[in-house]
């Protein structure tokens, strides 16, 4: 079920309805847990056994290396076989093929290959069997002295029932499960209890929403469709001018499109009374690509530094080390996106960026707390440039199409078809006015409170008339695919 749906315009007045109608914890934790297989079973409900089994596996294994008596080698085998499980869904639906392409001899590729590629990819894979590992690894940090926070271990049956509806409802809550935020158990159980409808945080909720809906259904949607000839059959006969608008015209909808969807989940689950974490923060404000790694997807990379980063040894085993675990993970990060060469490349490129950054400049620190000056201004404007230019391994997944585009790039005429460009321009604007906003953060504090609540009433109200007269077709978010 999309969120851009009428569909999902029906769905979620009734959940809320159902949500608040009862005041009981284990109410609103049942209603939440059935409507998120519901949406996610929606439009195809082959999708639901490969969700449930992960959720048992995940919680069972949770519940026992929480439980108090186990011996060492006991835990170690749980805790074995839940991460074996976990990986090895993921490997089977999204690298099936490529594995087997790689290892298979010719004759034997030759008979399975059709059919190993044929594999489906259930949507959202990639984010709930992350979570489950982070339920898993967490449980296995803390263990039975101290357990989860929020998520004890349970001391009888009862507690035990409880213990599983957390996890259950942790795995499958609707606004995060097939994109994210990649949600980590420790930041999301101890939220759960009775909500009441009064605590609800509209002013929050309503203006993610707004701006979520808007970022994704008016900017990405219409990119979308100024974009489409990003691929072999067309972009071959476009002049050079045209191929630049549209490598930042998928840049600028990328960011639309996960960021709007991101947005949309923090609005949702403030409805219902929980907190998601930040995803975005203004990626393209980065003076840096280790900056742009914490602004970027950033529920990913925190979980990539806590859960492989660390664990490989981190920064803590002198600098080659470190170089190699930016690379591997990066690496991985990259193939985690999709069994394709150029998404492996793409991860790569930005480890090898990241381990030059360490090397020659120390490490790119946060700008948050920065002034802008003109250099800032250059770094933002070249760190922007090279994130683009390598969007080009995410929207291409075939790398033989990649060095196409470059050759196109360098031998197509000049000259520009000024229509594609008006419609890339006009498009992209919102997400460069939405940095823009943010990075004058500092000035518009000089405006008083009822000025600035004028501005913003101003801005959403646009947002929402545009949201009506100028949505782009619907279609899926890009992050489904992952």
């Amino acid at each position: 079920m999309l969120f851009n749906s009428w569909s999902f315009a029906m769905f979620l007045p009734v959940v809320f309805a159902l949500h608040y109608a009862g005041r009981r914890a284990g109410w609103q934790v049942g209603v939440l847990t059935l409507a998120s297989f519901v949406f996610y079973g929606w439009e195809n409900p082959r999708l639901l056994p490969l969700l449930f089994v992960s959720t048992l596996v995940n919680g069972l294994a949770a519940q026992d290396l929480l439980s108090g008596g186990r011996s060492p080698t006991r835990r170690k085998l749980v805790l074995a076989l839940a991460l074996s499980f976990n990986l090895g869904a993921l490997a089977f639906f999204k690298y099936a093929a490529l594995v087997g392409h790689l290892i298979l001899p010719a004759s034997v590729w030759g008979q399975v290959g059709p059919w190993l590629r044929d594999i489906p990819l259930p949507i959202g894979i990639s984010f709930y069997t992350f979570q489950g590992i982070s339920l898993v690894m967490e449980s296995w940090w803390d263990g039975p002295k101290s357990g989860i926070r929020g998520l004890p271990a349970p001391a009888n049956a009862r507690e035990a029932g409880w213990f599983q509806a957390k996890v259950w409802f942790f795995k499958a809550f609707f606004p995060q499960l097939v994109a994210g935020p990649i949600v980590k158990a420790g930041e999301f159980l101890w939220q759960i209890g009775p909500k009441r409808l009064a605590d609800v945080d509209w002013d929050g909720a309503v203006k993610k929403l707004v701006l979520g809906f808007f970022l994704k259904m008016v900017v990405a949607d219409n990119l979308k469709d100024a974009t489409a000839d990003l691929n072999l059959a067309a972009f071959r006969e476009l002049p050079r001018l045209n191929l630049v608008a549209l490598l930042y015209g998928f840049s600028f909808q990328i960011l639309a499109d996960f960021g709007g969807y991101s947005l949309i989940a923090q609005g949702l689950a403030k409805l219902f009374g929980y907190e998601l974490p930040l995803n975005f923060n203004f990626p393209y404000l980065s003076r840096s690509i280790t900056e742009f790694w914490r602004r970027w997807h950033i529920s990913l990379s925190t979980w990539l530094r806590m859960y492989l980063y660390i664990p490989l040894g981190g920064n803590r085993h002198g600098e080659v080390r470190t170089f190699v675990n930016l690379f591997l993970v990066m690496f991985l990060g990259g193939l985690w996106h999709g069994a394709a060469w150029s998404y492996a490349i793409w991860g790569t490129a930005h480890g090898v960026l990241l381990a030059v950054e360490r090397l020659c400049f120390h490490g790119g620190k946060s700008g948050e707390a920065r002034n802008w000056t003109w250099l800032g201004a250059v770094q933002a404007f070249v760190v922007f440039n090279v994130v683009s230019a390598l969007w080009l391994l995410f929207k291409l997944p075939d790398f033989s199409h990649v060095l196409e585009f470059v050759k196109c790039l360098a031998n197509n005429p000049g000259g520009a078809r000024p229509q594609s460009l008006y419609v890339i321009g006009l498009f992209s604007l919102p997400v460069v006015l939405w940095h823009l906003w943010s990075a004058a953060a500092p000035m518009r504090t000089r405006l008083s409170a009822s000025r600035q609540w004028q501005l913003e009433t101003c801005l959403y109200a646009a947002m929402l008339f545009l949201l009506v007269t100028n949505a782009g077709s619907a279609g899926d978010f890009i992050y489904f695919q992952f």
